[in-house]
Parts: structure tokens; C-alpha cells; sequence
């Protein structure tokens, strides 16, 4: 049992972080992973894999991902994708965690998968925003493009091998922190 709580917090972590590169896509991939047998849903949680949600997932994704394509809209779309990819993130963890308790289901699912799409959402809204400053919205077009590679990828990596696409992710994260906590102390070091 304890392995299978790891394997599926994995899971949860990879799956959830694939949702701040875009919201639906890695939804719809679940789903479609979950119809096929590849990805173990929870009972609760056996709707992501309905013929309901996988077109309502396809639909969505299509008009998010060519949203993402038009300059400033990226940039709006954000916004809105912030709070929404916190929330898939939640929802896609908490699809996977094999925990009886509902409340400790969400609250697991929130911080882990909720804390993992806010990280990346929270780089990739960045990283379009320098892209805009710096080339007036032209650059936008390579970093959609990247998210949307990202998004594809790493929830289908994710599923096929969630432990180690789990401990990528960390060291990215841990990698990238430490990279800013170094810019920020040189800027300190040179202020002074």
C-alpha cells in the first residue's frame, strides 16, 4: 500500500505540474489514459474518462491552445489560467490518490498537485511575459509552442514512468530556485 500511495503521488505530482503548461490538454490525456486503462482513476474520479468529458476536454483544449497562438491574448489568458490551473492540477491529483478519506484526498491533492501547476503556471506566465516585453509578442509564438510540447509530453512521460518524471520536476524546481536565490544575492552583493 505504501508504494502505491508513492507511485501515485508521482503521479499526482507530474500530472498536476503538466496542467500549468496548459490546463485541458493534460486533462484530456488523462481521461484518454484512464479510457484505455493506462492511468488508474479513482472511483470518484472515473467521469474524467466518460465520452462527456474527453469531447468537452477536446473541444476546450483546442480553443486553449490556439488562444495561446494570438499575441496579448496569451498574455490575458495567463491571468485566468493561474486560479484554473491550480484548480486542474488539484482535480488530477486527487484523481489518483488512492485515499479513502475525501478530505484528506483534496487537501493532498491541493497541496501537491495545486502547489505543482501554481509552480509552473507561475514560470511559464513569466517567461511569456519577458517574451512580450522583450519582442513585442513575436517571441510569444516559441513558447506557446514549447507549452504545448511540455504539455503533451509530460503527462504522457508522467504516466508511463511517474517516479522518475516526479523526482525531473523537483530537480527543476530546486534548480531554477537556486538560480534565482543566486541572481538575487549578486544583486544584493553589487547594491552594497
Amino acid at each position: 500500500m505504501e508504494k502505491e500511495i508513492i507511485v501515485a503521488i508521482a503521479l499526482g505530482i507530474g500530472l498536476s505540474a503538466s496542467t500549468g503548461f496548459r490546463v485541458f490538454l493534460p486533462l484530456l490525456i488523462a481521461g484518454i489514459a484512464g479510457r484505455l486503462g493506462f492511468l488508474p482513476l479513482t472511483e470518484n474520479f472515473s467521469w474524467l474518462a466518460g465520452n462527456t468529458a474527453l469531447v468537452s476536454l477536446g473541444v476546450a483544449t483546442l480553443v486553449e491552445v490556439g488562444a495561446y497562438y494570438i499575441p496579448f491574448i496569451d498574455n490575458l489568458l495567463d491571468t485566468i489560467s493561474t486560479p484554473l490551473a491550480i484548480g486542474a492540477g488539484t482535480l488530477i491529483s486527487a484523481s489518483v490518490l488512492p485515499v479513502d478519506n475525501e478530505l484528506a484526498r483534496w487537501i493532498t491533492g491541493f497541496i501537491v498537485g495545486g502547489g505543482a501547476a501554481a509552480a509552473v503556471q507561475g514560470s511559464t506566465a513569466a517567461l511569456r511575459l519577458g517574451s512580450s516585453g522583450t519582442t513585442a509578442g513575436t517571441g510569444n509564438f516559441l513558447v506557446s509552442s514549447f507549452e504545448n510540447i511540455a504539455a503533451i509530453v509530460t503527462p504522457i512521460v508522467t504516466i508511463i514512468i511517474p517516479v522518475i518524471i516526479a523526482i525531473l520536476i523537483l530537480l527543476t524546481f530546486l534548480i531554477l530556485f537556486r538560480l534565482i536565490f543566486r541572481r538575487k544575492r549578486k544583486k544584493t552583493a553589487a547594491a552594497t
